[in-house]
């Protein structure tokens, strides 16, 4: 798979994503390439917010990092997310084999 949806920056200290979210499925998982992005099911209506609370809890678990080293950053459109990580202990590839 192309690394097109994954940037590692400061000598793996620093992750970013690019994802596409689909809502409203049974459980939070990786869906596959999207484009650039890696698009990921999200278990959660898209009201309030609440699929972004389960991407971040997802995230959170599957690279091993506390809440804070998580960060939604602003996008263009609503399901396409940019979320950085800090101290990942998973290397993307890793995480897109892992799911």
């Amino acid at each position: 798979m192309p690394s097109a949806w994954h940037r590692l920056k400061d000598h793996g200290r620093h992750l970013t994503l690019d994802l596409y979210i689909q809502p409203e499925v049974m459980r939070t998982e990786i869906a596959g390439p999207h484009g650039d992005a890696l698009k990921i099911k999200g278990a959660a209506p898209p009201a309030d917010h609440l699929v972004d609370d389960k991407l971040l809890e997802f995230l959170k678990k599957s690279f091993r990092v506390g809440k804070n080293q998580v960060v939604l950053k602003p996008a263009a459109h609503v399901w396409h997310k940019i979320v950085e990580i800090a101290h990942p202990q998973l290397a993307p590839d890793a995480f897109w084999i892992s799911q």
